[in-house]
């Protein structure tokens, strides 16, 4: 399978969550999600293994990794008000998980090993990793090597021989359904055919295909993404350097030409676009308006401090500066919402979900022109594959204060000197250049202080 272009839905501006972390509790409830409907029954227990060498077997609970999957095998989605008891609700469910730490040399920091056991016998081994805000991708089913990332309608085929596979592949085929992509992997003489699609398979092809011989399971997996993938997906750019040419040649804004890229990404019109992007500016803005009014949590290091901005300014404590001032007080809000686990809009994680809206908010837009700023900034970060996580407040409010800094130099004509195409390249080539223990891993920096 080719490799997808990124969409500002899937990549950037989002995932609409709950909890501290993207990396961990979203994407940890989108695995949770693809391994329930990976049983037919009910599931009755459910083991999950870290490797000790990894960031989850330090930072499982701490982040909420337990408490994400947990969710996510309740069917919970990211942003469900029930996220955050879900540890104690699944007790109610008769469902047992575990966690343990098991040294079995994970490829990846973020590498979950799952067993799935249901009140029909089932039993599935499988192994996925987080791979950043909130994406994931399941590696291996029973065995079987795969490539899921829960951006397509999936269906898995299991073969005790792989003498079978071709008539069944063939079968597929001949029917009304339109495949994307079709595997077919081979182990120990056994198959896995695992057919990609922008839709479910019919019920009847399944009863079909499990009527032949040598079909062991069937398992009929739904995406959990917002944007869906498909088969030769084309979009009108892939660099600031092609955008630029079509938005001279087009007369484009950064706005639209956002809109352009994620309609052509997702199949979707310009106008869903916008829409889309409007919820998630109107949300953001709800969620900055519910921190300034005061937050709490009792499993959090910070109480609530964003009200001391606006309170000490004008008692006139503050070093003069009311824009900064209240961008400070909206990312601080934002960020105390994420703490406590409120809704709140991953930017493009969660532990930086505060340096967006917070500095859109400030300067006083209609939604339509803040939705039109936001889909800018998602239009940028699509440049930016690999990206990092600024989990702290003093980041985030460092990232916007310097927005606005770099917004007036960009107003006033300044000379950028090199080109974002370079500059995006340049941060990658450093950024992979740092030791594991610099990233976000849990292994260093304030994390691994005696407070921390």
């Amino acid at each position: 399978m080719s490799k997808q272009p990124a969409s500002i839905f899937n990549d950037v501006i989002g995932p609409v969550m709950r909890g501290p972390s993207s990396s961990h509790v979203a994407a940890a409830v989108r695995i949770g999600k693809l391994g329930r409907q990976m049983v037919k029954g009910n599931l009755e227990e459910v083991i999950v293994k870290f490797d000790p060498n990894g960031s989850l077997a330090t930072t499982y609970h701490g982040h909420g990794s337990d408490m994400g999957l947990v969710g996510g095998l309740l069917d919970y989605d990211p942003q469900d008000p029930r996220l955050p008891k879900a540890l104690e609700l699944v007790k109610e469910k008769g469902l047992g998980v575990s966690f343990h730490v098991v040294d079995y040399e994970a490829d990846h920091p973020n590498t979950y090993k799952m067993t799935l056991i249901s009140d029909k016998g089932e039993r599935i081994e499988t192994t996925s990793i987080s791979t950043g805000g909130g994406m994931i991708q399941y590696e291996e089913i029973e065995g079987f090597k795969v490539n899921i990332a829960g951006d397509f309608y999936e269906s898995l085929i299991f073969i005790e021989d792989t003498q079978y596979a071709e008539k069944i592949i063939e079968q597929i085929k001949m029917s009304d359904y339109e495949i994307d992509y079709c595997d077919q992997i081979s182990k120990e003489g056994k198959a896995l055919i695992n057919i990609k699609g922008s839709k479910a398979l019919d019920e009847k092809i399944v009863k079909e295909i499990k009527n032949n011989s040598g079909v062991v399971n069937v398992m009929c997996l739904s995406p959990v993404l917002p944007i869906m993938s498909r088969k030769n997906c084309e979009v009108p750019f892939i660099n600031a350097e092609e955008m630029l040419k079509v938005a001279e040649k087009e007369n484009l804004k950064l706005w639209e030409l956002a809109t352009l890229y994620e309609s052509h990404r997702g199949s979707i019109s310009k106008e869903e676009v916008f829409e889309k992007m409007r919820q998630i500016v109107m949300l953001m803005d709800g969620s900055i308006e519910s921190g300034l009014k005061g937050t709490s949590y009792e499993d959090r290091i910070l109480g609530p401090q964003a009200h001391l901005i606006e309170k000490k300014q004008r008692e006139g404590k503050l070093i003069p500066g009311n824009v900064l001032n209240k961008v400070i007080s909206f990312i601080t809000a934002m960020m105390e919402v994420k703490s406590a686990m409120g809704v709140i809009v991953a930017a493009p994680t969660a532990g930086s979900c505060g340096g967006l809206p917070g500095t859109t908010k400030e300067l006083g837009l209609t939604i339509e022109d803040a939705t039109k700023g936001m889909l800018a900034a998602g239009m940028i970060g699509l440049f930016i594959a690999d990206r990092v996580e600024v989990p702290c407040l003093g980041k985030n409010v460092m990232a916007g204060s310097n927005a606005i800094a770099c917004a007036n130099m960009v107003l006033a004509g300044y000379d950028k000197v090199i080109p974002l195409d370079e500059t995006i390249e340049s941060m990658y080539k450093v950024g992979k250049m740092l030791p594991s223990a610099l990233r976000c891993t849990g292994y260093g920096g304030l994390s691994i202080t005696k407070t921390a």
